[in-house]
């Protein structure tokens, strides 16, 4: 890490506590600075719910008027839209006011260039820091402009051409107090059942991560309560949503990649790639063969998947934290088409008398850890040491070294990766038997250990 680094500038995005890692003046300069990195005079500015953002809008939209660039202001809004207006309208690029996932106490900035192109650290936020922190000089020509604009009855248009009639699903929506909220009766209807639906910044429910069992609680009980046949839960900014079966079961949301096959390559009949994630299941890729589909596989993160669907042209693509990339979405990823598509899937199922859950189990066929977290500090050795311990003990059918390490092997495989946003190493593991997985764990949290 850089010696003046600004600990807000993560990998993907911008982002951390507000008033300590992010305040006024940094999202001031950040604002003046980006649009020359982004090579544009005219970008499209969206937010979520936090009370902070409005604070954040002013300091950003200042900024970059400031410097000569006129600001398309969206107001509140999900991320997901931001991504769609930046295609449709030919923005030189968008900011995304939201820290996601994290606790209202938490706001950012989600980057992205002409074409939606995901800006991280790699390739252009590290310059917007470097700018600031070499003390650029800051000269206001206060000469762009703020404009609102309301793209809402055109976006929901496009939605809506995804959608079919599922009245004959029960379905129960955690909306998190998030932005979900915004377009959920619209699109999912009134007859289901809706929890913590109104966009509230401090999140009074529950977090906005749907990927902590403890966010789960309520809307895996309002789906046994309301017999619902699949229940959703989003996200803070809409950008993820998961899924709950009919009988409380939180589905692995890889596994879903492989669902939405029968939408892109059963119900369209498209021919192309795919993109999943090096912590993706291999009963995705064994699911998906019998469309034809052409895997191909890369680094955890928006700001990597995305790029890679766009280089490749693919379909759609996802990942375990339960991004979902749609080619028809400008290569980016929807909460929201993601969850119209399954509920299209599965009520085509339920008409033929499969439930939810007996169609996912088609799917999955091996057993797994689910992604632990090691907090150690000596990353790159513990990684080391697990790599050089299975090249000489097994010959793995497949090796991947470019987002940490995963190999494959005849009945089993695993992930070991460090963390880009946090200071964990991260290890996933699946085996055709629980034995099996027992087993091959012990050995790699054993060579872990030695290093926590």
């Amino acid at each position: 890490m850089k010696p003046n680094h600004l600990p807000a500038f993560k990998a993907y995005d911008i982002r951390g506590k507000w008033g300590e890692e992010l305040d006024a003046e940094l999202v001031y300069r950040i604002g003046y600075f980006l649009p020359a990195i982004l090579r544009t005079k005219r970008m499209l500015i969206g937010m979520d719910c936090r009370h902070s953002s409005p604070e954040i809008f002013h300091a950003l939209s200042e900024g970059m008027t400031d410097a000569g660039c006129d600001v398309l202001d969206m107001g509140y809004t999900t991320t997901p839209m931001v991504y769609w207006a930046t295609g449709k309208l030919g923005t030189g690029g968008s900011v995304m006011i939201t820290a996601s996932h994290n606790p209202g106490s938490h706001n950012g900035l989600k980057v992205s260039a002409k074409n939606v192109v995901p800006v991280g650290y790699d390739n252009g936020l590290d310059k917007v820091e470097a700018a600031i922190t070499g003390g650029k000089e800051i000269k206001a020509t206060q000469s762009g402009q703020l404009e609102k604009v309301d793209m809402t009855k055109e976006y929901l248009a496009f939605l809506k051409n995804y959608t079919v009639d599922t009245g004959d699903l029960n379905i129960s929506v955690d909306l998190s107090n998030g932005m979900a909220g915004l377009f959920a009766r619209q699109l999912f209807g009134d007859q289901a059942f809706y929890l913590n639906a109104e966009p509230d910044g401090s999140f009074p429910a529950h977090a906005p991560n749907p990927l902590e069992p403890d966010n789960q609680k309520q809307i895996k009980r309002a789906v046994l309560e309301n017999r619902s046949d699949i229940g959703l839960i989003f996200d803070g900014d809409a950008d993820r949503v998961m899924f709950i079966d009919e009988k409380g079961s939180f589905i692995s949301p890889d596994l879903i990649i492989a669902l939405l096959g029968h939408y892109f390559f059963g119900e369209r009949h498209e021919q192309g790639p795919v993109v999943q994630d090096i912590r993706t299941s291999r009963s995705v890729a064994a699911y998906l063969k019998r469309f034809g589909a052409r895997m191909v596989t890369w680094k955890v993160g928006r700001a990597y998947g995305a790029s890679k669907l766009q280089e490749v042209d693919g379909i759609y693509g996802g990942e375990l934290a339960g991004h979902y990339y749609f080619r028809d979405f400008y290569y980016s990823d929807s909460g929201l088409l993601a969850a119209i598509l399954v509920l299209r899937i599965v009520n085509n199922f339920h008409r033929k008398g499969m439930t939810f859950s007996q169609l996912m189990d088609t799917i999955s066929t091996y057993v797994s850890t689910g992604e632990v977290n090691f907090r150690i500090e000596n990353k790159k050795e513990a990684m080391e040491a697990v790599r050089n311990h299975f090249m000489k003990t097994e010959s793995p059918e497949r090796f991947l070294d470019f987002d940490g390490y995963r190999f494959d092997f005849r009945n089993w495989w695993f992930n070991i990766r460090p963390s880009n946003t946090e200071p964990y190493l991260r290890f996933i593991a699946e085996a055709t038997d629980k034995p099996l997985l027992d087993e091959k764990t012990k050995i790699i949290f054993d060579l872990i250990s030695k290093f926590s």
